[in-house]
């Protein structure tokens, strides 16, 4: 069979942005991709041919178990651990461009299941679907809309020397503290541009495009929709963004905190519940006031959060970045139009309400982050109660109530049955595992501060 004709045949179904980007030229290769637990693609890249004549593929399990230094999790606990197959099968909604390599390339998602048909518990993809299908199951319908924050830096080869901030169009380093800066903006042009146009070839519309208040800090709003198609999008947008970057000789980082003295880049999770049988906001009643279902979401935030940290703020730089007065929030406040209270209602009319979830970090994982945040809100609508009442002022002038180092994170997440039963408890294991392999190989480094300040002083 002739590779036109393929191509032809499997293609029916896919978006029509991937349509688009081959059509009247021959398909080369397809990346068969899935997200791990710290969010990096792994799978295959197959040629075209070939990906057309199988219906599936394997990975080991064992993808899930893997550190973001490239080591292993304890897997087993305390009974060894079998590298089993799994079974990838595509996605076709997700198929779309690869628009920075060299030839024409496509890249599909894939969701990962056992030999038996049974999805992969610990698939980060399967846990935000087992979310949602719980949702749907109460007849409600999860509508989500992130914001993604990061920073466009110099290059960096040396582990020990600090991030610098890029060099900009005019020959000088970024600046900071010029938040929604058009200027500012303009500094980065070449590499914006790139990224408007990987993402037009990937078939994605980004809401808006502005400066944040870090130098180099630029954020990027994507429009509200599906949590699954949502959380594809911020994975897909990762790879294409590092990509534009690497283009104009810088990098694009999603840490949490990569410059000290400088904001941390945050991933803002916006959500709203539909009533699937009637389409309303179920935040929202029939005059447009708040309803019970609106205060008992932002309680099961208040109430589950802290539990959820270890997932929404993964590694040990993710605390760097819950400072007071820095951009980010320092507890589970709530308040409307207020951006110091880690739990915000942005301004919106009755149909459009929302509620922000400001503390997850843009370095976990998006379908992980946005699921973790979900549960919260979900196990909040269960149990029916009441916030705090709403927080006056600035929030940075309250209490603390966040966990400030990973460890202490782990610890709460781990004593959380409630939320291991939404998420799935095989998941909440297997994290844990990975999180404490990682958290007791970063003890392990002995940093420069402790050389300067106590190598001759203690």
């Amino acid at each position: 069979m002739d590779t036109p004709k393929i191509q032809a045949e499997w293609l029916e179904g896919t978006p029509g942005s991937a349509k688009d980007y081959i059509e009247g030229r021959r398909l080369d290769e397809v990346e068969c991709i899935i997200s791990d637990l710290p969010g990096i693609a792994r799978g295959k890249a197959v040629p075209a041919k070939k990906f057309a004549r199988q219906s599936f593929f394997h990975l080991p399990d064992s993808i899930f178990y893997q550190t973001i230094t490239g080591g292993w999790g304890e897997a087993a606990g305390d009974g060894g651990f079998i590298e089993k197959d799994m079974v990838l099968k595509p996605d076709w909604s997700t198929t779309t461009a690869a628009p920075w390599t060299g030839d024409w390339t496509l890249q599909v998602i894939h969701d990962a299941y056992d030999t038996n048909g049974d999805p992969i518990p610990y698939s980060p993809r399967n846990v935000l679907k087992r979310v949602v299908d719980l949702y749907r199951a109460k007849g409600w319908e999860p509508v989500v809309a992130p914001e993604m924050e990061f920073y466009l830096v110099a290059r960096n080869i040396d582990p020990a020397k600090a991030i610098e901030p890029m060099m900009g169009r005019s020959g000088r380093p970024a600046a900071a503290r010029q938040a929604y800066s058009m200027t500012a903006v303009d500094e980065f042009g070449p590499v914006i541009d790139d990224i408007y146009d990987f993402a037009e070839a990937q078939g994605f519309e980004i809401d808006g495009i502005t400066q944040e208040g870090g130098a180099g800090q630029l954020e990027i709003n994507l429009l509200h929709g599906d949590p699954v198609e949502l959380a594809d999008q911020v994975f897909y947008f990762k790879r294409l963004i590092r990509e534009a970057a690497l283009r104009h000789n810088c990098y694009a980082t999603f840490m949490a905190k990569p410059i000290g003295d400088e904001p941390g880049s945050a991933m803002h999770i916006h959500h709203s519940i539909l009533d699937i049988e009637t389409g309303e906001n179920i935040f929202s009643g029939p005059q447009g006031g708040d309803t019970d279902a609106f205060y008992h979401f932002i309680a099961g935030l208040q109430n589950h959060l802290p539990s959820a940290i270890a997932v929404l703020a993964p590694y040990v730089n993710s605390y760097r970045r819950y400072v007071r007065d820095h951009a980010a929030p320092i507890n589970l406040e709530w308040a409307r139009d207020n951006r110091t209270t880690g739990i915000r209602i942005p301004i919106s009319s009755p149909k459009a309400r929302r509620v922000e979830n400001r503390l997850a970090g843009m370095d976990c994982n998006p379908y992980l982050g946005i699921a973790a945040s979900l549960a919260c809100g979900y196990l909040g609508l269960l149990e029916k109660e009441r916030p705090d009442a709403q927080f006056k002022g600035d929030a940075y002038e309250g209490e603390e109530d966040i966990p400030r180092i990973l460890g202490g994170a782990l610890d709460l997440f781990d004593e959380s049955e409630a939320l291991h039963e939404v998420l799935g408890p095989e998941f909440a294991r297997v994290y844990s595992i990975v999180k404490r392999t990682e958290y007791e190989e970063f003890l392990g480094v002995i940093s420069p501060w402790e050389r300067e300040h106590l190598l001759l002083n203690v």
